[in-house]
């Protein structure tokens, strides 16, 4: 049996018996139940976080995150599976490293690869023979082989001989009840033969269906494929809902409608922008890869055009509101935005269109206050670090009452819907959630 071969039949064993000790880099929304999938099948993981708190906090048995249970954290804690640190030396002691780490844009649209780059760096100052080393970060095609592989075999070993590497694109969808990481289906393409054999044993030691494809390059064209569909799909229905508005017509009771034909449609639904890490950054990845084969993407374009102007289009909606029900300018409005997350029942506000909105009603000179029961407080971010610290503020009849307008934004399952159209002088709609939860009155426009 050859050297090669020899280690590569070490590393199955190993995750064959559990006896496999992995590192998950980054633990936030992707690598936190990556981890608790793993650990509860009976993996040891160390978890890298460069966040000393986050750190602290999960050691602890705590969580950062709303919809993980601090129970699960503390269990896996007990039971002696679960680590998280920040000494970024002991990644050797690890078989396997996932990389959940964030992929954002640049201020052109162009890929920021720099969190990347710094963890397969840290990767290769401690990299061993016979480790294997899969990344989840969403990119574009050609990063695992054209930017990690070279640094990872800078100190001399290399990637299919020595050591194995991989890409398996997180499909992570916080907040869903139907789908958690075990259930949901496993994309997993290989830098040849044995590595991806490795990366689909590994995955299908705590993920029900592992789907193997070609390449890494494969793999990664899967998911920005994914989340191009639903961008340009969400457009689609943005623009519909634009037109539709003009002519006099509910874009949500045509979708309604057409969603009962059995074939041949699937329902999107419109709103008040993009949010989340993925849809409104992954595409333009794609967009910078295809320039530099000398290729346009229209529809990419396109869709991230038309989806970027609906906060605008919503705010215009308002005004309008203000202006025809009231006789009052936006510029001496006070307003409530009720939802701050970019998506409902979670607290990830990451791209979250209500960010964008409140500074533009700022920007117009309005008072705006928000809403959110599950985001407290509004943190840092890299966009709008003014909003840093602004508090949500509670959802009384009384508070309602002291607003001009009321914007929903976000359709928290939590939030008594029929109480804020009573309570509110003027609510405009961006989610359909006052229809959808039976409410009907002239106080709420559509939008």
């Amino acid at each position: 049996m050859s050297q090669v071969s020899a280690q590569n039949s070490v590393l199955f064993s190993k995750i064959e018996t559990r006896q496999a000790k992995i590192a998950v880099i980054g633990l936030g929304y992707v690598g936190l139940p990556l981890m608790l999938a793993a650990v509860t099948q009976g993996f040891r993981v160390i978890g890298f976080d460069i966040n000393p708190d986050r750190v602290a906090e999960l050691n602890g048995g705590r969580t950062p995150l709303e919809h993980i249970p601090a129970a699960k954290i503390a269990a896996a804690r007990a039971a002696g599976l679960f680590e998280a640190s920040g000494d970024f030396a002991r990644l050797g002691e690890a078989d396997a490293i996932i990389i959940c780490v964030p992929t954002p844009l640049g201020r052109h649209r162009e890929p920021d690869l720099h969190y990347v780059v710094q963890t397969i760096e840290a990767i290769a100052g401690t990299l061993r023979p016979g480790q294997l080393i899969v990344l989840e970060s969403t990119t574009y095609p050609g990063t695992t082989s054209d930017v990690c592989r070279p640094i990872l075999e800078q100190g001399g070993l290399q990637s299919g001989r020595d050591f194995y590497l991989a890409f398996s694109p997180e499909r992570e969808d916080p907040g869903n009840a139907s789908f958690s990481t075990r259930s949901i289906p496993k994309i997993v393409g290989g830098d040849g033969p044995e590595a991806l054999a490795l990366a689909q044993m590994l995955y299908a030691a705590f993920v029900d269906h592992v789907v193997p494809v070609s390449s890494t390059a494969t793999a990664e064209a899967v998911k920005i494929t994914e989340n191009i569909f639903r961008a340009v799909n969400i457009a689609l229905v943005n623009e519909l809902k634009v037109i539709y508005h003009h002519m006099g017509i509910d874009v949500f009771e045509v979708i309604d409608a057409a969603k009962t034909k059995p074939f041949g449609f699937m329902p999107f639904y419109p709103g008040p922008g993009l949010g989340g890490h993925c849809i409104p950054i992954d595409p333009f990845y794609l967009s910078w890869k295809a320039r530099a084969h000398g290729l346009n993407t229209r529809f990419i374009e396109l869709a991230g055009e038309i989806n970027s102007d609906m906060p605008r289009w919503v705010i215009d909606r308002l005004a309008e509101a203000l202006d025809r029900r009231m006789g009052l300018a936006l510029s001496r409005a006070a307003i409530l935005i009720v939802g701050a997350a970019y998506k409902k029942n979670i607290s990830d506000i990451r791209e979250s269109p209500a960010l964008t909105i409140i500074e533009m009603l700022q920007e117009r000179g309005a008072r705006v206050d928000f809403h959110d029961p599950h985001v407290p407080e509004i943190p840092m971010t890299r966009e709008h670090g003014k909003l840093a610290g602004l508090r949500s503020v509670a959802l009384s009849a009384q508070n309602v009452a002291a607003y001009d307008a009321v914007m929903i934004v976000t359709d928290h399952d939590r939030i008594d819907w029929p109480a804020l159209v009573d309570a509110a002088k003027l609510v405009v709609d961006t989610r359909n959630a006052t229809r959808k939860a039976g409410v009907r009155s002239e106080k709420i426009v559509a939008a």
